[in-house]
């Protein structure tokens, strides 16, 4: 799952500020308590408007202040058939849902017809207080083997100096982030947007939210669509090596793919294929390739780049002719293209500046948001007692125990998703009420799983939909992540329920291609 200029929490201030200056240079329209106005992005469609809530920083009773959020909406295309507002999640968890909908509202087309398409930066992502690490850690930094007691010792001063960085640069918002709390953010903005019930459209991490507002407010759950979904359940060591398995998974189909297409650089062979594989990444950790602009790239870029490339079956052809420069000319520049993983899905949209000004959004923002929203739903910790060479000790046991399974799922993804596991070293234990989710009572929901999805495996989707006890299951039987956007049947589904509130019985099957 984890994926840079320097801000202090002065400068996140500035940010806020800039923001509304932003959103009042502009006529407002008054709506619910909302005043609808210009938008922080640069580039917006026509008719998209932005507005801010306040809500409580801290839920528990206790008075600290407010989170301002930041709103978006495009209006209903048919407003004398407008059936209210669909919310929507793009997933991260640190993917910023204003950009997203600025970058690609065509994607929901159909349902932008009869709804308002709402889509919010949940707390400390993008506008709405965004959480920072000072510019995050460098490359490499805070990821490398902990074989030895000496490693680890280096392991834990590079975490905890990251945490004291991200407590320095993220202000007051920090301690309150997670999903339960974002959760409680949208039963305020469904209030304010004048809704008696919740109709949601989410995607990746947006499963994991949409599944927390199912069991926190199963009375103003209205029509719920999860798409490419998340565990519940699993620990983040887990999770992790059922996500070093599915982008194995993903990365076969790939190559199979590739065998039967003329000029495949790795031939016919589909088990030797993923040996050469594993051999570039290996070569390319020892001796980089050189980029256009005398930058280095290793191996784990190019396990990024693949690992991007997977995410949708349209840049398959793209991640084949990488592969073929790098192997065939020593050339990194396909690879340099691809970049590397965003859970943002469908469309595309990215951090940027927002249009608010230099640095109103940190560039570290996805990353630590990610980091921090992971490890504040995630209660375990690892327990040491003593100095800090008993600590380190106990690193090098945890993760050289592991380190033989995590190969065993991947000899390419299993190291990366191995140095996740101590990511939330140093960071308070978080919440155990995902892991209690049962039953909550919540109407019938459906959920979209890919059997091919690199990054929330199909298994999850069954298990999801026993946890909730009200889901019916799309299985869509292609590649890449989520379905909604690759497959006609998979939208046919979703957008019939969305609109029509028609829902099959029993779990339905798109094929792959359709």
């Amino acid at each position: 799952m984890p994926r840079t200029r320097t801000r202090t929490a002065a400068t996140a201030a500035v940010g806020v500020l800039a923001l509304t200056a932003a959103l009042g240079a502009a006529p407002a329209e008054q709506d619910h308590g909302l005043r609808w106005g210009a938008c922080p992005e640069p580039h917006v469609p026509d008719g998209m408007r932005c507005a801010t809530l306040d809500v409580p920083l801290d839920y528990s009773g206790r008075h600290k202040g407010h989170v301002r959020l930041a709103l978006a909406r495009i209006p209903a295309a048919e407003p004398h058939r407008r059936l209210g507002s669909l919310v929507l999640n793009y997933g991260g968890p640190g993917a910023p849902g204003i950009a997203n909908l600025a970058a690609d509202p065509k994607a929901f087309a159909e349902l932008g017809k009869r709804y308002d398409l709402v889509a919010f930066d949940p707390r400390g992502v993008g506008h709405s207080d965004p959480v920072s690490c000072g510019g995050g850690r460098g490359k490499g930094e805070g990821e490398e083997s902990v074989e030895t007691a000496e490693t680890a010792t280096a392991q834990i001063a590079a975490l905890r100096a990251e945490v004291r960085r991200c407590e320095r640069a993220s202000g007051p918002v920090l301690p309150y982030i997670g999903t339960v709390n974002v959760s409680r953010d949208m039963d305020r903005i469904r209030q304010a947007l004048g809704e008696d019930k919740l109709d949601f459209l989410g995607f990746s991490y947006g499963t994991r939210l949409g599944a927390v507002y199912a069991a926190q407010f199963p009375d103003k759950t209205g029509r719920m669509v999860l798409d490419g979904v998340d565990t519940l359940g699993e620990s983040l060591s887990e999770q992790a090596l059922v996500s070093a398995r599915g982008q194995q998974r993903a990365l076969d189909n790939f190559l199979t793919w590739c065998a039967h297409r003329p000029g495949c650089v790795y031939g016919t062979n589909t088990r030797t294929a993923k040996e050469k594989v594993a051999a570039l990444v290996e070569r390319l950790d020892r001796e980089p390739l050189i980029g256009d602009d005398g930058s280095p790239v290793t191996g784990q870029d190019a396990v990024a780049a693949i690992g991007a490339a997977l995410y949708s079956k349209a840049t398959w052809p793209d991640l084949a002719e990488a592969l073929a420069l790098a192997e065939r000319d020593h050339d990194p520049v396909g690879l340099l293209q691809l970049g590397g993983p965003t859970d943002a899905v469908p469309g595309g949209g990215g951090d940027g500046d927002g249009g608010t000004g230099a640095g109103a959004v940190p560039a570290d923002n996805a990353a630590s948001a990610l980091i921090a929203v992971n490890c504040a739903d995630d209660p375990d910790r690892l327990k040491t007692k003593g100095s800090q060479a008993a600590t380190a000790r106990a690193l090098v046991e945890v993760q050289n125990g592991l380190r033989g399974e995590f190969l065993e799922a991947s000899k390419i993804f299993g190291p990366n998703q191995l140095a996740t596991v101590l990511s939330c070293y140093g960071r308070p234990a978080g919440t155990d009420f995902i892991r209690r989710i049962d039953h909550p009572g919540a109407p019938r929901m459906l959920l979209v799983g890919t059997r091919g999805d690199p990054a929330t495996p199909y298994e999850w989707t069954e298990e999801t939909a026993k946890r909730l006890g009200s889901a019916v299951i799309v299985d869509f039987k292609g590649d890449g992540h989520t379905g909604y956007s690759s497959s006609k049947c998979v939208q046919e589904y979703v957008d019939r329920f969305l609109v029509d509130g028609r829902l099959p019985s029993g779990t339905r099957a798109c094929p792959a291609g359709e």
